[in-house]
């Protein structure tokens, strides 16, 4: 608006400067001249065609603002936009100066880039001559190396040839010396030979002299030492044969000699028989409570304790169903007033899957009845041969002179005694299946006969016949598993980290809750399994660097057995065995 009213500004907007300068007038602007004539002439110069009409007002209307009262606010606005643009003049420059600076130091960064760029290539370059003059390095001492080593090959080589010149002149010169030496010996030996021979022409007479004259003296001794022996036994036999005494005593000597030989032989056999029966085990007895001689000399103190110690109940430590439990504890309470009472003793078969308490089972029965208890296993028969036989007579021997009453535990009993119409049983099985029907053929009060087996349909008839009472042992229900999971919990773990003499510590978590838990999860597990579960649980805790056993721990031991278990249900199912094998429960 500056030049709208003929003010100019400085620099600092203090004073004013010249007004515009107007262009010159052009005649006829003022006299009205004829604009329109068509004779005007073209313009002289650029202010030519310049029309100040426009300039005349404006002078006119600054006048007539001049006088007017709105003079001074008019230019202090003019004043105040002046000042907006010399402020807006110097933000641009301001903003220039900035983007030169900017400029600057995108110059720089770019220089910085390049020096960088160089210097990587610089690098780069010094590494691929580094790299170069170390491939050549290395091509020269490669180089160098073969060049070595043919050389040192050579060397060798030549060597070699040397020693190979020398060995076939030492041995040249060895075979050179061993000839002239048996060419020497040779001589040596002829020269020898000739002397012999001569000396031996010269002394003949002597020789054959010396020979006839030792044959002769020899010939003498022999005649002279047979007629000796010929006097002295004609004369001996004579007098003896003369003599009836001496011979009716030679008889009789030799007579008591040989009672004497045979007696003693078959008394020795009949008094070790014995021994072995009353002392020994026999070798098809695994394990037996039965004191024995040796046994009682190495352990005298614990022989002393099972003597006295008292009848056991017989399902301590046995976990069944109630079903189960009171059909065998009418079996214990039987077992144990026929002892009382020399009563005979009845047969039974326990069959189940393994690992459901039939071998503990038979064992806490002798103990609760009073009775020594063996224990045999089937798969001990078989491998005997001809000495089967022999050995089951000495088993039942051996059973036949317990005091106490002895209880004939045989785990695994179908391995032996299966069907004698089968063609896989071989005549040694056969004789020994035979063997042990004879001596079972009636009820004993010496002993008492347990057959264990997980395949009783493979038993022979006569042995079905010879059972008085069959009980099954099924695999533990979820009542049974929680009582077993309790009580190996206890026995194992509980215990131990409460006791304070093992390394083992439990984590607080609720026990009872953790024991119900595994219980549901390791359905169709036995109860051995479940004793090798919980014996797990103690082996993680051994482990651990704190020895605590916490309850992911023995979550994750769980999940082993589970799966474990089905695998081997799966290997069961695979081989596809007969009924009353170990199946899992459907």
């Amino acid at each position: 608006m500056s030049w709208l009213f003929g003010i100019n500004k400085g620099p600092k907007g203090e004073g004013a400067g010249p007004p515009l300068p107007l262009p010159p007038a052009q005649p006829g602007a003022e006299g009205g001249g004829d604009r329109g004539s068509g004779d005007r002439q073209a313009p002289k110069d650029k202010w030519s065609n310049f029309d100040p009409t426009g300039l005349e007002r404006a002078a006119k209307a600054a006048r007539e603002l001049e006088h007017s009262r709105h003079a001074k606010d008019a230019l202090q606005l003019a004043q105040m936009q002046e000042q907006t643009l010399q402020l807006e003049q110097q933000s641009k420059l301001k903003e220039y100066e900035a983007a030169v600076e900017q400029l600057k130091s995108e110059q720089i960064r770019l220089q910085a880039e390049e020096k960088r760029k160089t210097l990587s290539e610089e690098t780069r370059q010094h590494q691929a001559r580094a790299q170069y003059q170390d491939k050549l390095a290395r091509q020269r001492y490669e180089d160098q190396l073969k060049q070595q080593q043919l050389l040192n090959e050579e060397n060798l080589r030549k060597q070699e040839e040397s020693v190979q010149k020398q060995e076939a002149m030492r041995r040249a010169t060895v075979e050179r010396e061993m000839e002239l030496r048996h060419k020497h010996d040779m001589l040596r030996v002829e020269a020898e030979a000739r002397a012999r021979a001569k000396a031996e022409r010269e002394n003949a007479d002597i020789i054959r002299e010396q020979i006839r004259l030792k044959a002769a003296e020899h010939r003498q001794t022999v005649l002279e030492s047979i007629r000796t022996a010929g006097t002295l036994f004609g004369e001996g036999f004579r007098a003896f044969v003369t003599d009836w005494d001496k011979v009716t005593a030679t008889v009789a000597g030799l007579t008591l000699l040989a009672v004497g030989v045979y007696s003693a032989k078959n008394a020795t056999a009949v008094a070790g028989r014995y021994i072995e029966a009353r002392l020994g085990k026999p070798s098809l007895v695994r394990e037996t409570s039965r004191v024995t001689v040796p046994e009682a000399l190495r352990h005298p103190i614990q022989v002393s304790r099972r003597l006295l110690s008292r009848p056991q109940d017989a399902l301590e430590g046995v976990v069944l169903s109630p079903s189960l439990e009171a059909r065998v504890r009418d079996i214990a309470i039987a077992t144990r007033n026929t002892r009382k009472n020399q009563s005979l003793y009845r047969n039974v078969l326990m069959y189940g899957p393994p690992g459901t308490g039939k071998t503990l089972f038979a064992k806490k029965l002798a103990l609760h009845s009073g009775m020594d208890y063996a224990i045999m296993t089937g798969g001990d028969v078989a491998p005997m041969g001809r000495e089967g036989v022999t050995a089951m007579h000495k088993v039942f021997d051996w059973a036949s002179t317990s005091r106490r009453g002895l209880l004939l535990f045989v785990d695994e009993a179908d391995a032996f005694l299966r069907k004698r119409a089968t063609e896989k049983i071989s005549e040694d099985l056969r004789a020994t299946l035979n063997a042990f029907l004879h001596r079972t053929g009636q009820h004993s009060s010496k002993f008492m006969l347990v057959l264990a087996s997980n395949q009783p349909e493979q038993f022979d008839w006569a042995i079905n016949d010879r059972i008085d009472e069959i009980v099954s042992f099924d695999l533990p229900r979820q009542e049974e598993r929680e009582r077993l999971v309790r009580m190996y919990f206890d026995k194992y773990v509980l215990k131990p980290a409460t006791e304070g003499k093992q390394r083992l510590k439990l984590a607080q978590f609720d026990y009872g809750r953790k024991c119900s838990e595994v219980a549901r999860l390791t359905e169709g597990m036995s109860g051995r399994e479940i004793a090798q579960l919980a014996l797990a649980w103690q082996a993680m805790a051994y482990a651990s660097e704190d020895g605590v056993l916490t309850e992911a721990m023995m979550d994750a031991r769980v999940q082993d057995a589970v799966q474990q278990h089905q695998q081997k249900m799966s290997w069961l199912k695979a081989e596809g065995p007969g009924p009353g094998y170990g199946r899992p429960p459907s």
